[in-house]
């Protein structure tokens, strides 16, 4: 019976490739990020999808990244694979003293803050906004400053949506279809959207819920809604883009319809 392929195998895989592919011997950390970037958003896809062939094979190519990585470092005398791996191996643990060296259990967040002079500390700046505010949220919450229940978030969230309110009474948006004047009031209106926002990131966040997933799965329910009242227009001679409004959520309400 053949041996299964091991992580050693793929690691001396990625080594012949750095020295006999011109490719891959003239990659660096620097020209690679677009690749672990996209080969990050093309795992999540594979999931999204529930496609598990095409998640084994993202899962892949996510790894090639992590070995090409490491050879590089390697290369450079900067660190090597074994070292990446002492240091998940080291991590796991460590976030784990209930498992494995008798301590008690703990988050790891409030472990976390012991090692931080900051919550912003290693919070990469290019997160995408939703995610990088769950993040802020939750690391405050790792040094106490948090609310003890979901009453306080969803108290803020109604005090925040009245601040809106007052901000769009006090001066109105601009008519539909017309450029937003960057003055100081789309300013003060930015900045209380902002605040909305980041509260019922907050919401989410205490009800146990990822704001970013939650909203993906909007996305994705909103897309195949609108999919079908384009299809259902067609189907009646109708085009999208001339319909009123009121025909439109007609056709809206018939597609949600179908789905109870």
């Amino acid at each position: 019976m053949q041996a299964k392929p091991s992580l050693e195998d793929t690691l001396s895989l990625m080594r012949d490739l750095r020295a006999r592919c011109e490719w891959d011997a003239a990659q660096t950390h620097e020209s690679l990020r677009p690749y672990l970037i996209e080969e990050a958003y093309e795992v999540d896809d594979a999931i999204r999808a529930g496609d598990d062939a095409k998640l084994r094979e993202e899962l892949g190519d996510l790894l090639l990244q992590v070995l090409f990585h490491s050879v590089v470092a390697e290369e450079r005398g900067a660190f090597t694979m074994h070292d990446v791996a002492h240091g998940f191996i080291t991590k796991m643990k460590g976030r784990h003293p209930h498992l494995y060296d008798g301590g008690a259990k703990q988050s790891w967040e409030h472990m976390k803050a012991k090692r931080r002079d900051s919550i912003v500390d290693g919070l990469p700046a290019d997160l995408p906004a939703l995610h990088r505010a769950f993040r802020l949220q939750d690391r405050a919450a790792g040094v106490g400053f948090d609310w003890p229940d979901i009453e306080g978030p969803l108290e803020k969230v109604d005090e925040e949506l009245a601040e809106v309110r007052e901000e769009l009474a006090s001066a109105p948006p601009p008519p539909a279809g017309s450029a937003p004047e960057y003055d100081a009031r789309h300013g003060r209106l930015e900045g209380e959207l902002g605040d909305l926002l980041f509260a019922v990131v907050n919401l989410c966040r205490k009800a146990g819920v990822h704001p970013a997933l939650a909203l993906d799965k909007t996305n994705v329910k909103f897309a195949v809604r609108f999919g079908a009242v384009e299809r259902l227009a067609a189907e009646r001679g109708m085009k999208v883009g001339e319909a009123s409004l009121e025909r439109l959520d007609a056709l809206w309400d018939e597609v949600k319809a179908t789905e109870r």
